[in-house]
């Protein structure tokens, strides 16, 4: 995709949706994270579900440690792989309050040397919680900047760079909020609804016309 058609392409995305959000619920860098962690191999709307009594009385490190793994399994134990996860926030929380006095590192580095936190994870909480101009590459993201020709790339990396690369600094903020949406709702995995997309007429995929 040519540099005028990817700043059009971001700047129907930004029209249709100004100011796009994470559907994961959360209140706090904290809670972001953990909800983030959860999320991996699982639905927003399925971690939504477990967190939402969860966080109305557990939303710091002390706390979640005064909840012990045991009982923060069973809060959570409707999403995949609960144990192992579980056990990851419980670790991460405890790093938290020993290293970083109880907050969430604005750093990516100290971000993925937490347990069950990986380059996405910190993408995540570096671009939402504190406003940095990060790409996280999930799925849909990876899938939209292939299919559409956008940054295609073979690893997760490879895109997440490519993005970097090509997006116009005026739609970094958002442009992960913007593809991964676009990803869930428009351009589905098994079948693209192309007729309702709104960047169809820019989009490289070669199948767009039979969809």
């Amino acid at each position: 995709m040519k540099a005028q058609a990817i700043d059009q392409f971001y700047a129907r995305l930004a029209a249709r949706d100004p100011e796009p959000k994470s559907e994961l619920a959360y209140s706090n860098p904290y809670t972001l994270l953990v909800a983030v962690v959860l999320s991996a191999q699982a639905t927003d709307v399925g971690v939504n579900k477990a967190t939402g009594p969860l966080f109305a009385t557990v939303d710091n490190p002390a706390a979640m440690l005064a909840l012990g793994e045991e009982r923060l399994a069973e809060a959570i134990r409707t999403i995949g792989l609960y144990k192992t996860k579980a056990r990851n926030v419980i670790a991460l929380s405890a790093i938290l309050l020993d290293k970083h006095g109880g907050e969430v590192p604005r750093d990516r580095e100290a971000l993925e040397a937490l347990p069950g936190v990986g380059r996405k994870t910190a993408n995540v909480v570096l671009n939402v919680a504190f406003g940095e101009p990060t790409i996280a590459v999930d799925t849909h993201c990876f899938r939209v900047a292939n299919r559409t020709g956008l940054a295609p790339g073979k690893t997760v990396l490879e895109v997440e760079m490519g993005l970097l690369k090509r997006t116009p600094k005026r739609w970094l903020d958002h442009a992960h909020h913007w593809l991964i949406l676009h990803g869930r709702y428009v351009c589905k995995a098994r079948k693209p609804d192309c007729p309702a997309c709104i960047v169809r007429d820019l989009c490289g995929f070669k199948g767009k016309e039979e969809a």
